[in-house]
């Protein structure tokens, strides 16, 4: 099977081969994790590692279903390892497992073992890692494609011009629908994307919730994507809309969309005092994609479907990403790049009109500090260009 390589994760499985450290692989469902492995596993072979030093669980797969449990599980994997060679451990979908942290450091104390975890949900994952395993880890997100792995198959991408390639791109990055032209098909499997998370995470955390209350919940959400919203401004949103909830039961919810990865929450930064702010922040999709099945009838706005582009991106290279807040004026993103260090960055649909460009630079001129300052914008005239999908 061709898969498309995703270099920045593999560099990140490569730096940390055979080091006395777990490798955690996170990210929402179907974003790549488990061909990551794959991708991952194909270089061990090609280094000379022996089939029979890789031992491979996916427990989304029925057959390991009996391994669920933490002492199955370990007595399954130690009855493989014979002898001193290093064994290459990946057990995917790791937060299915019952106390999943005890066999993780059970695994990490032996010598011989060099052990990746893969998880979709932040809340089973981080919450069990940092209580048990602090200092025991490393971990990277994997997000859909970037715009330049989608652009590194060419197969993807012959036979089209620049507009239809990224308006392809715009549409969804998960792997699969890059692959696809059909309109039906990549709805239908979003659709199946957002049912499986909201079955297997969402659901399964709280308990028995409303999954009408839910949805609008999250078209709320992607209503709102890349304009500052509070837990107050969404509840007002859901009571015109006839819809009764807590302010409580609100914030759990979003607490729970956002474990699962579907979306992000991007706090304030205040760029003079450098801290972070407590009130109003931004929520982005982990994927545009939902917009369409969600929103389908929603007039899209280039200028912050193009924010969020630009956040995710972000997301890849770094750890600390915020909305900065600069006395009357909003900084699109804030990024730490190394400790004390930032970068500010600004997007926008066009700067073709002068009028424009001033309004979009002047946040970033009012910043009296020395760090990079980065203007981002779509490069043509968007007044005669439009995205389509179709």
């Amino acid at each position: 099977m061709n898969y498309i390589k995703r270099p920045h994760y593999l560099d990140f499985l490569r730096r940390h081969r055979d080091r006395q450290i777990i490798k955690v692989v996170s990210g929402v469902r179907r974003a790549g994790k488990s061909v990551l492995f794959q991708l991952y596993k194909e270089e061990l072979l090609a280094t000379g590692v022996d089939e029979d030093q890789i031992i491979s669980i996916n427990f989304e797969d029925l057959s390991y279903y009996d391994l669920r449990h933490f002492q199955t599980l370990f007595a399954y994997i130690k009855e493989q390892l014979v002898g001193e060679k290093t064994y290459y451990i990946f057990l995917d979908e790791i937060q299915h497992v019952e106390k999943f942290e005890l066999v993780a450091d059970s695994l990490f104390i032996l010598p011989n073992v060099d052990l990746y975890l893969t998880g979709s949900n932040a809340y089973f994952m981080s919450s069990q890692l940092a209580t048990n395993l602090t200092g025991r880890y490393v971990e990277i997100e994997v997000l859909p494609l970037s715009f330049e792995e989608y652009l590194s198959d060419q197969s993807l991408t012959e036979n089209l011009n620049t507009t239809e390639i990224f308006n392809n791109y715009l549409f969804s990055a998960f792997p699969y629908l890059l692959q696809t032209s059909s309109y039906a098909e990549k709805i239908d499997y979003l659709r199946g994307i957002y049912n499986s998370i909201l079955l297997n995470d969402i659901v399964t955390r709280l308990g028995n919730p409303n999954p009408t209350i839910i949805e609008r919940i999250v078209r709320t959400l992607l209503s709102s994507t890349g304009s500052l919203i509070s837990t107050n401004k969404i509840r007002n949103t859901l009571v015109s809309q006839n819809v009764s909830i807590s302010h409580n039961t609100l914030e759990n919810y979003l607490t729970t969309l956002t474990d699962s990865l579907l979306f992000y929450s991007v706090p304030r930064f205040d760029v003079k005092g450098k801290a972070l702010l407590q009130r109003l922040e931004k929520y982005y999709p982990v994927d545009l994609g939902l917009r369409h099945l969600l929103l389908p009838d929603h007039k899209e706005d280039i200028g912050h479907i193009l924010e969020n582009m630009v956040y995710l991106e972000l997301r890849r290279r770094y750890s600390q990403v915020y909305v900065g807040n600069l006395d009357k004026y909003e900084v699109d993103f804030v990024v730490v790049t190394d400790f004390g260090h930032y970068a500010y960055y600004q997007v926008s649909e066009t700067t073709l009109a002068p009028e424009t460009l001033d309004r979009e630079l002047r946040p970033l001129e009012a910043i009296k500090d020395q760090f990079p300052q980065i203007s981002i914008n779509n490069g043509y005239d968007s007044a005669n260009s439009q995205l389509q999908w179709n």
